[in-house]
């Protein structure tokens, strides 16, 4: 049911950014790439936060204090 209600709201949420470019014109497109953009810049800082997180665990576990 989870992934359902994610989908659902992912679905909404691209629906009103696609209407929103309709309805800007010219602009619509340049607005949706810098939304589209910040998110994934903001994903991907995020994934490589926790990537840095889980090898600096990793490391402690094994005993190296310094990189």
């Amino acid at each position: 049911m989870k992934n359902l209600l994610t989908f659902v709201s992912a679905a909404v949420i691209l629906g009103l950014a696609l209407f929103l470019s309709v309805i800007l014109g010219d602009y619509g497109p340049w607005y949706f790439a810098w939304l589209i953009g910040t998110t994934m810049i903001i994903l991907i800082s995020a994934a490589g936060a926790a990537m840095f997180d889980s090898q600096d665990e990793e490391l402690s576990q094994q005993g190296v204090s310094k990189r």
